[in-house]
């Protein structure tokens, strides 16, 4: 898949849980279970939830009971969103298992699966600040604000999917080395964290 199409699937996805706007409605991923798509939807709609998660805990006056529940939901979910892009980067060892690398191939700063990553959460970014440009209630400096911003996003947009392309060419074609390294968090990790193993 190009970057485009991948973005392309984040944004039906976005749309999609906008249909409902609700973090507790399941998704219905129409790809098939173990393909590429699939996984890229679920990951794009972790991002979306935990994306409207970030807003529930916003209010100053929240319920402190509330807010720690969103907190841990907001750490499972970030938790899964890693292992997905980790997923996605087994995606590409396995594609590009067969490629020998030329003797002065380089490394890449991030991996495919963390750029594609980048892409998800710019697609909501996209979507939200297309609403914030055109929304009715608010003042011109808002919308003129947000105007702007939303300009930058979508040369973001071309820019990170150009970018993200080349580097599977550049894998591809042996001028990038593929190598990936596990995010290794150790926050959930009862035998890692002091504050849960030394309880």
């Amino acid at each position: 898949m190009t970057a485009k199409e991948i973005y392309s699937l984040f944004e039906r996805q976005v749309e999609d849980y906008h249909k409902k706007d609700d973090i507790d409605a399941a998704t219905k991923n129409p790809y098939g279970d173990g393909s590429y798509e699939s996984l890229l939807w679920e990951k794009n709609w972790i991002d979306t939830v935990q994306w409207h998660l970030e807003d529930l805990i916003r209010p100053a006056d929240i319920d402190p009971v509330e807010a720690l529940g969103l907190k841990r939901r907001i750490d499972a979910l970030n938790q899964q969103r890693t292992q997905l892009v980790e997923k996605i980067d087994d995606h590409y060892v396995e594609e590009f298992a067969g490629v020998k690398p030329q003797a002065d191939a380089t490394l890449n700063t991030e991996t495919p699966g963390w750029a594609i990553d980048r892409l998800s959460i710019l697609a909501l970014k996209i979507y939200h600040f297309t609403i914030e440009a055109d929304r009715a209630q608010a003042g011109d400096e808002h919308l003129e604000r947000c105007r702007q911003k939303l300009a930058v996003l979508l040369s973001q947009r071309s820019d990170l999917t150009e970018a993200i392309d080349l580097l599977l060419n550049d894998i591809r074609e042996g001028r990038k080395k593929m190598k990936t390294y596990r995010q290794m968090k150790m926050y959930n990790d009862p035998s890692l964290n002091p504050e849960l193993y030394k309880k």
